[in-house]
């Protein structure tokens, strides 16, 4: 072999670091590839996040006796912006209702803890979830619609208990306790954040 064809199989030492830093390059890449998914999949998903985070609701829009309903942590939470009727007919049920004060159920902030179950008593924040068996009641608000006598509220199809248009549960009915109250402030007159307490 001659000097020349020896001097062509030795290695370029630049050649070579070139070599070494692409194949480096190519390693930590593919590295980085294969970790992402891992990684990515130890971190709570978007539902999960929005599941625990609180939940702004524009009360201002709400025509007096509609009722919106949101999710917060993974719930149906029922807003509802009652009429001067409405906070009226409240006040004329208390011997039908199992807990009219709210003093026995624990399931509400302190604020909500007085016959309107609210801090502001024309908007009511409830879970829309009934305290028997967990079913979805329905918003039957005007006088007569369930049954003659009926003065308006919430009704579970499933087994029949019936609240009042402040969740108070009626006697007789299957739910033991009156509807959760969940935690929640106005951020302003209009704006209302369910899931946090605070300034009301």
């Amino acid at each position: 072999m001659s000097v020349n064809e020896r001097a062509r199989h030795l290695p370029d030492p630049q050649r070579r670091k070139l070599l070494e830093k692409a194949t480096a390059a190519t390693g930590g890449l593919a590295l980085a590839a294969t970790s992402y998914p891992f990684l990515a999949s130890l971190a709570p998903s978007a539902r999960v996040r929005a599941q625990g985070a609180p939940v702004e609701v524009d009360v201002s829009a709400l025509s007096p006796g509609a009722l919106a309903t949101v999710e917060w942590r993974g719930k149906p939470v029922w807003v509802l912006h009652r009429t001067p009727e409405m906070l009226a007919g409240l006040a004329t049920l208390r011997g039908a209702l199992v807990d009219p004060d709210s003093s026995l159920s624990t399931q509400q902030p302190e604020y909500a803890r007085n016959p309107v179950r609210a801090p502001r008593p024309d908007v009511f924040v409830a879970v829309g979830i009934c305290t028997h068996l967990g079913c979805i009641p329905s918003y039957a608000p005007e006088p007569g619609s369930l049954q003659p006598g009926w003065p308006g509220g919430f009704y579970c199809p499933c087994h029949g208990s019936k609240f009042d248009l402040a969740g108070r549960v009626y006697k007789g009915s299957p739910a033991p306790t009156n509807l959760v109250v969940p935690p929640h402030r106005y951020q302003t007159e209009g704006r209302l954040v369910i899931g946090e307490e605070g300034k009301i």
